[in-house]
């Protein structure tokens, strides 16, 4: 098990060795609220234009590379994430597909998905052994859409958080032309079509009036499908606020002197809140919000505590990732690894909340209620809870 970074020089896979710098202890316990990083940039600036999406993806600046102390990778890896979820053995999942849909194209994502299963002990992923597909748009495997670096970081997150989650499930990623919303949900369409269990969208914009005509591109009875709430903090965005999406909101992750062996918080920049425009779920039961509530659920997202992700488009190397961009891809692998799709919607977590780790301290704003503040039972940063194995789901 890795031990926490402190004072560490770093290097970068290119060799160079980077100053001397203080590293936060990543997932300790020993700072009840963990301090806010300036060193944090989103790997796809916004805000997005009405009608786009941008990824949800926080990487930090301060951390690269592997430390000259320690054999793995700054930044929480498998072993860790699955520890803290209780999730079942590596051997689980077989048969499943999780998809990714992403906007642009990540030239070496299969080249740098292997790095992070080889890194970990986890067995291959590649069109080779028919374990990863590549597709465009439209489905096909080429003519894939112009390069973008940030997109190509939140590419290399999700694929790795599949591989850390679920091991032995198929991989399918699906890459839009644009980030514009028709061509993200024509790619979610292209993803179910093609047998995906369950499909993962890591990426958002704000609110509008139209949104709801978007909203069946993630109709897709018998998939799973998963977005992520938002890393701004208070306020809702779009395809979390779909009604046909499990949302996914954001934790901080810490050892701890439990049982559990962990804790998790609320992380202040995880989207929630009440939406402006879709209508409530019959699901959904709280009171303070008279249309769809964001968000569903929970995993890590504070970079204070982050992933690990291995990527060479843009900087080339390890990096610790944050964001609720991890936790999209990770509960629509807890998804894939209960083997439950084809009957699981949205609306499974809340008839299993025991099943659901109660997130019960910390915020994202002051708004004075439930749709920003963490507490017992249903909020809005956390949903219902992180996942206590599979069970949820």
């Amino acid at each position: 098990m890795r031990k926490p970074l402190s004072r560490l020089s770093v290097v970068v896979s290119s060799g160079l060795l980077l100053t001397a710098v203080s590293i936060l202890p990543l997932g300790t316990a020993q700072a009840a609220t963990p301090p806010t990083l300036t060193s944090v940039v989103p790997a796809c600036p916004g805000p997005a234009a009405e009608g786009e999406a941008r990824c949800h993806a926080r990487v930090r600046t301060d951390v690269r590379g592997k430390a000259t102390l320690a054999s793995l990778p700054s930044g929480y890896g498998p072993a860790e994430l699955r520890s803290a979820y209780q999730l079942p053995s590596t051997s689980a999942g077989g048969g499943q597909t999780v998809a990714i849909v992403d906007a642009y194209d990540d030239p070496s994502a299969e080249t740098d998905l292997g790095v992070y299963r080889a890194q970990y002990g986890i067995p291959a992923c590649t069109t080779a052994n028919g374990c990863f597909k590549k597709v465009n748009q439209v489905g096909q495997q080429g003519a894939y859409p112009r390069a973008n670096s940030g997109w190509a970081e939140e590419i290399s997150l999700d694929l790795d958080m599949v591989s850390a989650v679920c091991p032995n499930c198929k991989i399918l990623l699906v890459e839009s032309r644009s980030s514009s919303l028709s061509d993200l949900g024509a790619a979610v369409n292209t993803a179910a079509g093609l047998g995906a269990n369950a499909i993962s969208n890591s990426y958002g914009g704000g609110e509008f009036s139209a949104e709801t005509t978007y909203e069946s591109y993630y109709n897709h009875p018998g998939v799973a499908i998963t977005a992520s709430s938002g890393d701004g903090g208070y306020g809702v965005e779009f395809p979390a606020a779909s009604g046909y999406v499990t949302a996914v909101g954001g934790t901080s992750l810490q050892r701890a002197s439990t049982t559990r062996g962990w804790t998790e918080t609320a992380w202040n920049g995880a989207g929630s809140g009440c939406s402006a425009f879709v209508t409530k779920p019959v699901w959904q039961t709280d009171s303070g919000c008279g249309r769809r509530t964001v968000a569903d659920v929970a995993a890590v997202a504070d970079p204070n505590t982050g992933v690990a992700v291995y990527d060479s488009y843009h900087k080339s190397g390890w990096l610790v990732f944050g964001g609720t961009s991890v936790g999209s891809p990770i509960v629509a692998s807890v998804y894939a690894l209960a083997g439950n799709a084809s009957i699981a919607t949205g609306s499974y977590p809340y008839s299993h909340t025991a099943a659901l780790f109660d997130i019960v301290s910390g915020g994202d704003s002051s708004c004075g209620s439930y749709l920003c503040t963490a507490g017992t039972g249903y909020d809005g940063p956390t949903g219902l809870g992180s996942p206590i194995g599979t069970a949820a789901f």
